[in-house]
């Protein structure tokens, strides 16, 4: 039995079941019971129409459940007719459930693990695994969002950006536990590319493929961080760089520029260099520009501070940086690389020290440590 066939046709069957009539919750419930069936049953006896099993045994779960809660009125009215078990219906409603489980009204976290376990077809343990946190609580936080977007209706189009930043929350969790994130994410957002023409849909797609590409290059032993300039890039994926160009060039030829489209073409730049000295770096702060314009976002202008740095200079890129916030995140260490870059080994020391105080995770604190070591070696010798 192909795993990855039911995880593909789970959105797909919760949506029939919606379409019928059922609350999300319980058609939700319904589809993970008839998986359950599934895996049992298909080893010896597979269905012809995979699908179709999965709608009839899904609707025949839901119907149970119906009968064993009296008090249920009203859904016992809506079953008085089941529909004869047949192929599966043609009609797509993954793209529904992508706006569903990215519903406003959820939180960020919610809303990702209602994406995995409803669009992503994972199981409540694979979700609490990769998020390193008890199967229990990723249950609870399931079934409230589960709740919270049951009575959810859609007869207008979603927020497609909203969407593609719960896709971009899974990509950037990256890979714990036994669920690659990261992949899980791609697989994601080249299903909704398939359902809807959305430039940055395309955007997005381009910006993780590109990002992916260099993932292997991007430790070395012991999970030690490599930074990109030091990174061998004989170990980025040429296939998954080409992809990513190819999709973003089709996207910016539609000339609708949006944030991912933005990004994705610095991350282009950086993987268009054979070397790190060969990076087009006046480019790339001309789209740090454009994606300033888009987002007014202060990461964006951090991350523009350092490629002006890299263009016209260290001290060009402090003056940069000097218009943001010192309490940003990852402020202190780009300071610090540009106190480096310009010679004041004592304070980019100093700042190093701090950053690494203050990073979100271990390797990042070990690499920040080590730079700080590193600076007050050189300036004790």
């Amino acid at each position: 039995m192909d795993e990855a066939v039911l995880r593909t046709l789970t959105p797909a069957v919760i949506g029939i079941l919606v379409r019928r009539g059922v609350d999300f919750a319980t058609a939700e419930d319904a589809v993970q019971d008839a998986l359950v069936e599934a895996v049992r049953a298909w080893p010896t006896d597979p269905p012809r129409d995979p699908k179709g099993w999965l709608v009839a045994v899904s609707w025949r779960k839901f119907l149970d459940a119906v009968r064993a809660d009296t008090s249920r009125r009203r859904r016992e009215a809506l079953a008085e007719v089941e529909p004869a078990p047949g192929p599966g219906e043609l009609v797509d409603d993954t793209l529904a459930l992508y706006f569903l489980c990215a519903h406003p009204s959820l939180t960020p976290a919610s809303a990702v693990a209602l994406t995995l376990r409803a669009v992503g077809g994972l199981t409540t343990r694979q979700i609490a695994r990769a998020y390193l946190v008890p199967e229990t609580t990723m249950a609870q936080r399931i079934s409230r969002a589960k709740r919270t977007v049951s009575g959810v209706r859609f007869n207008q189009p979603g927020d497609v950006s909203t969407v593609l930043r719960v896709l971009y929350l899974v990509f950037n969790e990256g890979y714990s536990g036994d669920v690659d994130l990261a992949a899980e994410a791609i697989r994601l957002t080249r299903q909704l590319a398939a359902r809807i023409r959305h430039e940055e849909v395309a955007g997005l797609l381009a910006l993780m493929l590109l990002h992916h590409a260099r993932r292997t290059a991007r430790t070395a032993a012991g999970g030690r961080l490599v930074p990109l300039a030091e990174q061998d890039r004989s170990r980025w994926d040429t296939r998954l760089i080409a992809e990513g160009v190819q999709v973003l060039q089709n996207a910016l030829a539609r000339d609708r520029l949006g944030e991912f489209q933005a990004q994705a073409a610095i991350a282009a730049l950086h993987a268009d260099a054979r070397t790190a000295e060969e990076t087009d770096w006046v480019q790339i702060v001309e789209w740090y520009d454009e994606l300033v314009r888009l987002t007014d976002s202060p990461v964006a202008r951090l991350n523009r501070a350092v490629a002006v740095g890299e263009a016209d200079g260290p001290r060009a890129g402090l003056a940069a940086l000097a218009d943001l916030d010192p309490a940003l995140p990852r402020y202190a260490a780009v300071a610090a690389y540009l106190h480096e870059r310009d010679g004041d080994l004592a304070t980019a020391a100093r700042l190093y020290a701090k950053a690494a105080r203050s990073a979100p995770s271990l390797p990042e604190i070990d690499h920040l440590t080590r730079q700080a070591a590193r600076l007050n070696a050189l300036l004790r010798g």
